[in-house]
């Protein structure tokens, strides 16, 4: 007679629980993707300042508190495209090769950053103009953008094959080339995208580069 087989019972609901808590995850991040649409396309219509939550819920047929389970404000419905930015540009520097200089190497990293600008620049254009003559979403965006920094300064850092100590001057490179990346989104709005992003980045880094 067999026994029990407790280390394949225990995986396989073990594999089934992740593949719920997985399915769980792609299906609130499909949600909160609609709801970022029905939101934005609402403010343009409106006005961002106009626009309440009750209004926000009631365009995407859903409860005020079912809105705010996805979004805890209005700037958040904007700007959770944005999330993942932070992370994704670290991961990228990270990535560069340890003998490349850190200036180049957060330029590298920041093609991750205006990869959707590039994808669909109509719609990025857009947002962007929302943000930025919004002023409550342009100082949520910054604030969210001050909190990338030290994940960017930590993967100049960790990417070297002899990890070097954070210092300042690893600190004003992260942030530093953040206002590079808002400074060429800035021009990029202002010609209404007719300027090319990926050139405007690069005069920015270029003004700033050692000599």
């Amino acid at each position: 007679m067999l026994g029990p087989r407790p280390e394949y019972g225990m995986g396989a609901r073990v594999d089934v629980a992740a593949g719920r808590g997985k399915t769980r995850d792609i299906a609130r991040a499909a949600v909160r993707a609609e709801l970022a649409q029905v939101a934005l396309d609402l403010f343009l219509r409106e006005g961002f300042d106009k626009v309440t939550l009750d209004d926000l819920a009631a365009a995407a047929g859903v409860s005020r508190s079912t809105f705010l389970r996805y979004f805890g404000s209005k700037e958040e419905a904007v700007l959770s495209v944005f999330d993942a930015h932070g992370r994704q540009i670290a991961d990228a520097v990270r990535a560069r090769p340890a003998d490349e200089d850190d200036w180049t190497a957060l330029r590298h990293g920041l093609d991750v950053a205006i990869e959707h600008y590039r994808q669909d620049p109509a719609r990025a254009l857009t947002m962007t103009r929302l943000v930025l003559d919004t002023p409550a979403l342009c100082a949520r965006q910054l604030e969210k953008q001050r909190g990338w920094w030290p994940a960017l300064a930590n993967a100049l850092v960790e990417r070297t094959d002899s990890p070097q100590p954070l210092t300042p001057a690893i600190s004003v490179k992260a942030a530093a080339a953040l206002d590079c990346l808002n400074i060429a989104l800035d021009h990029w709005t202002a010609s209404d995208g007719r300027l090319d992003l990926v050139d405007l980045l690069d005069q920015a880094f270029a003004a700033l580069s050692s000599r």
